[in-house]
């Protein structure tokens, strides 16, 4: 069991945060600043609880939205869902929005909450190892050490972007670069760019490159399902609306909440209503692709939604012009300056940028996390495959919690709303220690495997497991880690209270000793504030 108090630590301030001697101890250690990060500080600052540091490994805020900055990079979830609910952002100027507004909106709410001194930038954590003797994480980083009650991580599952590796590679005399690391000082105009995969990224930057390039070629492993892209930009009544009737902002909110929860029933349970999704992408790719063989290439043969569901209404049309290509062979090698494909062909080639997603199964962040036994969860994970406890905690990692841990993902709406509920569930935890007097808890072993159990058991009649296709959300046994398989609303409710009783503990110092914040407490008596503000009232069950 586990002894100790989570109250009454130290801060060894010595040299500074660049000497690698020092250790700076903190209640919190936070592990990113992307959504999850930014979120999770503030609501610490706003439970008045600031003795927290964010270790950000680049040099600024915004995560995913600060490094994918590619041509034509947006998100596919409508504005109004894609922001914090109690930070709802008025001045989208899209259905739809942009990533330059995206990154922008983060960096206010790094401003507007004071987030900014808790943040070391350049800190990238190589390890993170429990210490049972002083019951607390040691952090490892370039410019540091650092000591940590709680470890948060929110690092995010988009984080390493993963590049194939290709016979040849290492002799190319051209520009190679991935999306998420777009090389702004190179010009692609005029050049033979060759795009390698079909992914979100891929039917941005296909349509905002193809006008300017000499040639682009497409190699395609295989066809995703497109949606028309319905946005467009807000008018001048509705930006007036958003800036100065809170109410229209909760309204429009929840309808686009419940309108897109809707699809979760043909997703997971009645997988013969995607039919009528299925119509509508391929007429979309009938209308706009009149080449019948072309149109034969670009057609999926799995269900709509066994791979995530794209929208775009200028890829396809990029693609029938006279200087694209989509290249269905595979590529065999790459020499100095060209790509030969499996047929032999042999395709010039400038600059190769790769769309091919990130590693994501195990989540990278597993590897630098060392729990009691001194193993990695990437190492349990290795073995046992990737599971936690909610999505968000692991049995024999104390005080570690996960945003966007396993089987937190989503298909169809906003992984904001998931985020604000495992923050809650954070709070909740650290709500638990603070009156417990509790130094350190984790969820106990069968409570997490009956968890697992339960999930996966729901994902098996689900169109990821019986859409005939293979995906990032699947290992190579074909588990299912990354996503959820229910309502998100359901998600919400299975961790609106932090059920300590499923949790490894033992209390050593009386109740109510070494709060961590102005609301200790709420969270754990069932009477729990709801963080959520006005909009989420709308959207919470």
């Amino acid at each position: 069991m586990l002894e100790g108090s989570i109250g009454n630590t130290e801060r060894h301030l010595g040299q500074g945060p660049s000497s690698p001697e020092v250790t700076e101890h903190f209640k919190v250690a936070i592990i990113g600043s992307g959504f999850s990060g930014i979120g999770m500080a503030i609501r610490l600052i706003q439970r008045g609880m600031r003795d927290f540091v964010i270790l950000e490994r680049e040099d600024q805020v915004g995560g995913t939205w600060y490094l994918n900055s590619y041509p034509g990079a947006a998100c596919d979830v409508p504005s109004r869902l894609y922001s914090f609910s109690f930070e709802q952002n008025p001045s989208w100027s899209r259905s739809f929005s942009p990533q330059g507004e995206i990154f922008e909106y983060l960096k206010t709410c790094t401003s507007k909450y004071g987030i900014g001194d808790h943040i070391r930038f350049r800190c990238d954590v190589e390890e993170a190892v429990w210490d049972d003797d002083s019951q607390a994480w040691d952090i490892t980083t370039p410019r540091g050490r650092f000591r940590a009650d709680v470890l948060v991580s929110a690092a995010g599952a988009l984080c390493e972007p993963k590049s194939p590796s290709i016979p040849g590679i290492e002799r190319f005399k051209g520009t190679i670069f991935h999306s998420a690391a777009w090389n702004h000082q190179h010009d692609v105009s005029g050049e033979k760019v060759a795009v390698v995969g079909t992914g979100a990224s891929a039917i941005q930057v296909v349509p905002s490159i193809q006008p300017i390039v000499e040639h682009l070629d497409l190699y395609q492993r295989t066809p995703p399902w497109i949606i028309p892209r319905n946005d467009r930009k807000f008018g001048r009544l509705e930006r007036v609306l958003s800036k100065r009737v809170p109410l229209f902002m909760s309204l429009t909110r929840a309808l686009i909440y419940w309108t897109r929860e809707f699809s979760v029933v043909a997703l997971t349970r009645h997988l013969g209503l995607l039919g009528i999704e299925q119509k509508i992408a391929y007429r979309h790719l009938k209308s706009q692709v009149a080449d019948p063989e072309l149109r034969r290439k670009l057609t999926p043969s799995y269900t709509i939604g066994c791979k995530r569901i794209l929208i775009s209404n200028d890829y396809y049309p990029a693609l029938t012009q006279s200087n694209a290509t989509l290249v269905t062979d595979s590529i065999a090698e790459i020499g100095e300056d060209s790509i030969v494909t499996s047929s032999g062909e042999t395709r010039p080639t400038d600059t190769i940028i790769f769309a091919t997603g990130f590693q994501t199964l195990p989540l990278p962040i597993g590897e630098r996390i060392r729990g009691r036994d001194g193993h990695s969860l990437g190492e349990i994970w290795s073995k046992d495959g990737v599971e936690g406890y909610k999505g968000t905690t692991f049995s024999g990692f104390p005080n570690l919690f996960m945003i966007v841990g396993p089987n937190t993902g989503l298909g169809h709406t906003s992984m904001v709303y998931m985020i604000e509920s495992q923050i809650n569930y954070v709070l909740g935890a650290l709500d638990a220690m603070g009156r417990e007097g509790i130094t350190a808890l984790y969820p106990k072993e069968r409570a997490q495997e009956t968890y697992n159990r339960d999930l996966q058991s729901k994902l098996q009649g689900t169109v990821w497991q019986q859409g005939g296709c293979d995906s990032w959300y699947q290992d190579e046994n074909g588990k299912n880690t990354s996503l959820w398989p229910d309502f998100t609303f359901r998600f919400r409710k299975q961790l609106r209270r932090f059920d300590v009783e499923n949790y490894e503990y033992k209390p050593t110092v009386r109740p109510n000793a070494g709060k961590l914040g102005a609301n200790a407490g709420a969270e754990v008596s069932g009477k729990q504030s709801d963080s959520s503000g006005s909009a989420e009232t709308l959207l919470s069950l």
